[in-house]
């Protein structure tokens, strides 16, 4: 059975390219909105609408979704659509504490497993000068929160839990869901 990931991230690709052989990328079309959702309710119910609007489409494969949100003090922060925004962002982040949850939903005609993961991770305090930087940079954009942890801007001072899920797909956990759905690899048959 093949293997879709609902995803264009290019993160995603990378983390799940480290454990599964081979696999094909279908960016999924799902609508996401979540007013009034807990930040795990929302990565769960968008990382599952994901999977499943990529599976109407392709019914003899399996497809993982997944999705990502930073929580802080309740709120949840997704991608900034604007310079102010990020900045702000990050603002908000510097010197603090927040959680990072990623959900990850596997599902096929047959079977659906999904979980969540939730990373505590602790910001450096910021200067003005490094935001500005950063967002300069362009990387802020396409991540929740305004940041990625593996950009190298030296923004974390601290994680506990899973730096992959940080990064969008906690790979260990990921693996186990794979393996729970049938296996690795995915890759004797293609859809068509």
């Amino acid at each position: 059975m093949q293997l879709i990931l609902a995803s264009g991230s290019p993160r995603r690709r990378e983390l799940l390219a480290r454990i599964c052989p081979r696999f094909i990328v279908e960016p999924s079309l799902f609508e996401e909105s979540a007013k009034g959702l807990s930040a795990y309710d929302t990565v769960l119910a968008f990382a599952r609408g994901k999977a499943k609007d990529v599976l109407s489409r392709n019914p003899c494969c399996a497809v993982l979704g997944a999705d990502t949100v930073v929580e802080l003090g309740g709120n949840i922060l997704g991608k900034p659509h604007s310079k102010e925004e990020a900045k702000e962002m990050l603002s908000a982040l510097s010197g603090r504490e927040h959680a990072v949850y990623t959900g990850v939903c596997l599902v096929s005609a047959e079977k659906e497993f999904s979980l969540v993961s939730r990373t505590l991770v602790r910001f450096r305090e910021l200067s003005r000068e490094l935001i500005e930087a950063y967002v300069a940079s362009g990387k802020p954009f396409d991540k929740a929160g305004a940041y990625g942890i593996q950009d190298g801007y030296d923004l974390v001072a601290d994680i506990e839990g899973s730096y992959t899920g940080v990064v969008g797909l906690p790979v260990r956990e990921t693996r186990s869901l794979i393996e729970k759905h049938g296996g690795i690899p995915y890759y004797v048959e293609t859809c068509d």
